[in-house]
Parts: C-alpha cells; sequence; structure tokens
C-alpha cells in the first residue's frame, strides 16, 4: 500500500501542471443541472485524480461537491476524457465549476494545496 501511495504521488507531482480543462456545458432541465467538462488528462491516470462540480457554501453555509463520473474517455495523445454530473437547479448553474483534485484511497487531500485544479 506504501509503494502505491508512493507512486500516485510521484505520478501527481510530474503530470499535474499538465492537466487542462476544455468545453465545459451545462443545460437544465426539470429542475437539473447537468454538467459536462472535458479533462485532458495528458497520460496522467484518471483514477490519480478527482472530478467535481463545487458551488461555495451560502450564508456560511458547506459548500455542494458533487462528484463527476468519467463518460468517455478518448483515446490518443492528449488523454481527453469527458466527465459528467447533475446537480438539484435550487441553485443558478453559474455558481458551479469543476475542479480536479488529486485522489488515492485512504490519502487526504488538504484543501489548502497547490494541487487543485479550478475550471475557469
Amino acid at each position: 500500500m506504501a509503494r502505491q501511495i508512493v507512486d500516485w504521488r510521484h505520478a501527481v507531482d510530474a503530470k499535474w501542471d499538465s492537466l487542462r480543462f476544455g468545453d465545459w456545458r451545462v443545460e437544465t432541465s426539470a429542475g437539473q443541472h447537468a454538467f459536462e467538462v472535458e479533462l485532458l488528462l495528458n497520460d496522467l491516470d484518471p483514477k490519480a485524480l478527482r472530478v467535481e462540480i463545487h458551488a461555495e457554501g451560502i450564508g456560511g453555509g458547506e459548500p455542494v461537491r458533487v462528484e463527476m463520473q468519467c463518460a468517455q474517455a478518448m483515446p490518443g495523445a492528449s488523454g481527453r476524457s469527458v466527465y459528467r454530473a447533475a446537480a438539484p437547479a435550487t441553485r443558478p448553474a453559474g455558481d458551479y465549476t469543476a475542479r480536479a483534485i488529486p485522489h488515492c484511497a485512504g490519502v487526504a487531500v488538504p484543501l489548502e494545496s497547490a494541487r487543485i485544479l479550478w475550471q475557469r
């Protein structure tokens, strides 16, 4: 297990700066926002990260975090993948943004980590 964590950390350190978000799409219907975002992984294993939609908390409340699922992985040098998630349309779609964070089972990633990529 320790070797897996070290290997994960080395891969994230070596490849994180090459991650890039691509197109971001939102459709709203039937009380739900459906989010879709492209992520260029550039050879980083998709299991080494977690992609989420995120909205800041309202009035000091907890932020909304919804894990996005890989819906389509495109073969090729870019490692382009499409991620999707849905959230209730109780808040405007513009309150949400996508983010990628390092992820490894059993490892906590601090909120102040420089390794959080925000879709802007």
